[in-house]
């Protein structure tokens, strides 16, 4: 198994099936990101595992037509390497193009690489600053997880330097679609309103988790188009894999007022309670 608070482990599959560690002068980072997916392991529990496996899968053959079979061998041999002792872990997969110089064992046909990152978990938050300034969605592939996560990481810096923690993205017209790294659920009085489907946003796991759940308890969703000056004064959400549910408690460089969460603590507790423990 892996000890907690060591760092990053990088692993391609190999020919064999298996799972091989690479050493540090493997160029993998420096190539195409064709897909990714992430998600929190804590204590040997995970959330919704296999909405994260649909959604990179169905990425990969997607964007790059990788077959089903060897999909479905590189995760078998992911999940086995999932960390079951106790500490936090940020583990990704990725589909990249393969450096001309990577092991030929590690090729597979159309010249990708499947990797697994077994990472640290980054520390945790309950609630989020956001940015009171929109960013023209700068993605190229907005419904695919992978190809514009350095371009959204540049989004999130930005962001950090206005003391923030999270930024929207909007549409060449003003409509708010999602944060950087992370879906966007509002409250309009008692409906739980989210982006409308045919707007380019990335389908969010942890969103989908809580808007199943208000239909089934009998709330309301309404998928919604909405500028930034529509969310003023109501409690908004961020979700992402890593950190669950997070209310927006400050508008940073915005005189946009935050809502008290009056929803968000329940609805976390209910969203923790859905983390099943990762067989032996």
């Amino acid at each position: 198994m892996h000890a907690p608070g060591h760092g990053e482990r990088l692993f391609a599959l190999a020919h064999s099936g298996d799972l091989r560690e690479l050493g540090d002068r493997d160029a993998a980072s420096g190539t195409p990101l064709l897909a990714a997916d992430s998600w929190l392991v804590a204590d040997g529990t995970v959330r919704a595992l296999e909405r994260h496996r649909h959604r990179f899968t169905t990425t990969c053959a997607e964007a790059a037509g990788v077959p089903g079979p060897l999909l479905d061998l590189f995760w078998a041999a992911v999940v086995d390497l999932l960390p079951r002792e106790p500490g936090s872990w940020f583990p990704r997969v990725e589909l990249r193009a393969a450096d001309p110089d990577a092991p030929a064992d590690t090729v597979h046909p159309g010249g990708h690489r499947l990797l697994y990152r077994l990472r640290p978990a980054p520390a945790l938050g309950s609630s989020v600053r956001l940015w009171g300034w929109t960013v023209p969605d700068p993605r190229r592939m907005p419904r695919h997880k992978g190809p514009d996560l350095d371009t959204l990481a540049g989004v999130r810096r930005k962001a950090a330097a206005a003391d923030a923690d999270e930024a929207l993205l909007v549409t060449a017209d003003g409509v708010v679609l999602e944060g950087a790294g992370s879906s966007l659920l509002w409250w309009e009085g008692d409906v739980l309103c989210r982006p409308a489907p045919e707007l380019p946003a990335l389908p969010g796991v942890t969103a989908a988790l809580l808007t199943e759940h208000a239909e089934r308890t009998g709330i309301e969703v309404r998928p919604c188009r909405r500028r930034l000056s529509a969310l003023a004064g109501r409690e908004v959400w961020v979700t992402n894999a890593l950190h669950g549910l997070r209310p927006v408690t400050a508008w940073t460089e915005s005189s946009l007022r935050a809502k008290e969460p009056e929803r968000a603590p329940v609805w976390q507790a209910w969203l923790e309670g859905l983390r099943t423990p990762l067989s032996f």
